[in-house]
């Protein structure tokens, strides 16, 4: 048995003899931003957010989170991201800051 048998017949092009490429014109999705990726108008707020989120994780509040649910998440701000808040309670829960209406110290009176 040869090599040329098992192998399939290919098709060998001369330079400049290529066979024209089918091209498929689709249009350009459009654009597309979640919720939680807004655009940073006011930088002011942001940073206001990130040291308070910071000062909490280093004093170890405990906190109450109210998700737009109305759903409680009692516990402690591990860490914190651009779109996420990591708390630590009875379970440790990953909360997206887009589901959250409002935070309080669990001292206080929300």
């Amino acid at each position: 048995m040869s090599i040329p048998s098992i192998l399939p017949a290919t098709r060998v092009f001369e330079p400049g003899q290529f066979p024209a490429r089918k091209r498929k014109n689709f249009a350009a999705p459009l654009p597309f931003r979640f919720p939680a990726q807004t655009v940073e108008r006011d930088a002011t707020n942001r940073h206001a957010e990130l040291f308070y989120l910071q000062k909490q994780i280093q004093s170890q509040t405990p906190m109450v989170i109210v998700l737009e649910d109305g759903e409680r998440v009692d516990g402690c701000i591990e860490w914190y991201d651009r779109n996420t808040i990591k708390v630590r309670g009875r379970t440790k829960t990953l909360v997206y800051k887009s589901a959250i209406k409002y935070m309080y110290k669990l001292g206080d009176n929300g």
